[in-house]
C-alpha cells in the first residue's frame, strides 16, 4: 500500500470514530467503555476499619484501585449503621484492584499482615466486634492456596505472640460502603490521623512487627 493510500485509510477510520462519538452523542447514549485489561485482578481484605487498609494498598504500585465496603455477611446492600450494629454478619473490608503484571497477590498478601493484628479473634485495635475482625476473601483455587500458604509460613516463623486466628473464606457479593467512607484518609486527613493514633493502632503494630508502617 503506497504512502498516500495509508493517509487515506487513516483518515477514514478517524473520520468514522468521530462520527460514532457524535452520533452517541447526540442520541443520548454513552459511547461504549473499553473493555478491561485482562490482567486486572481483585482481592479483598478484612483488617477492621477500612479507612486504614486503603492507605497501604494505594501506595503499593500496581494497584490500580480500592474500595472500603461490606462482605462476608446475609443481607443485600447493607448500610453503616446496620453492618455496625454486628447483626449482619458483614465485616469491614477493602476491595483492591491490581496490575497482576505489576505486583503479585504474594506481595498484597504481605502487604494485608504487615497492616493488622491477625492474632485478635475479638475486632482489631479499639474496635472491637465481628465487623472488625480480620480476614482473607479469596476467588479461585489459586488465591486461596496462596493465603493458606501465607498464613501457614506466618504460623511457622513464630515472630507473633499468639497463634494467627485470621479467617481465609471463599469471596461473595462485596458491597461499596457510602461515598463519604471512600478515601476518607484523603478526604478528611486530619480526623483520619486523629482516630488512627487514639485506637493505638500504629502503636499495635509497631509492637507485633518491630515498626509501624507507613501510612
Amino acid at each position: 500500500m503506497s504512502a498516500r493510500a495509508v493517509r487515506v485509510a487513516l483518515g477514514v477510520l478517524l473520520a468514522l470514530g468521530v462520527g460514532a462519538l457524535l452520533i452517541a452523542a447526540e442520541s443520548g447514549q454513552p459511547p461504549v467503555a473499553a473493555p478491561a485489561p485482562a490482567d486486572r485482578a481483585v482481592a479483598i481484605f478484612s483488617g477492621g476499619c477500612f479507612w486504614c487498609m486503603e492507605p497501604p494498598f494505594d501506595a503499593l504500585p500496581g494497584v490500580l484501585a480500592t474500595t472500603s465496603g461490606y462482605t462476608g455477611g446475609t443481607l443485600a446492600n447493607p448500610s453503616y449503621e446496620q453492618v455496625s450494629s454486628g447483626t449482619t454478619g458483614h465485616i469491614e473490608s477493602v476491595k483492591v484492584e491490581y496490575d497482576s503484571n505489576q505486583v503479585s497477590y504474594a506481595q498484597l498478601l504481605d502487604v494485608f499482615w504487615r497492616n493488622v493484628d491477625p492474632t485478635d479473634a475479638e475486632g482489631q485495635f479499639c474496635d472491637r466486634g465481628h465487623q472488625y475482625t480480620t480476614a482473607i476473601f479469596t476467588s479461585g483455587e489459586e488465591q486461596k492456596q496462596g493465603a493458606e500458604q501465607s498464613k501457614q509460613a506466618l504460623e511457622a516463623s513464630h515472630r507473633l505472640p499468639r497463634p494467627v486466628v485470621t479467617a481465609i473464606r471463599d469471596a461473595g457479593p462485596f458491597y461499596p460502603a457510602e461515598d463519604y467512607h471512600q478515601d476518607y484518609y484523603q478526604k478528611n486527613p486530619l480526623r483520619y490521623k486523629f482516630y488512627r493514633s487514639g485506637c493505638g493502632r500504629d502503636r499495635t503494630l509497631e509492637k507485633l512487627w518491630g515498626s509501624a508502617p507507613a501510612h
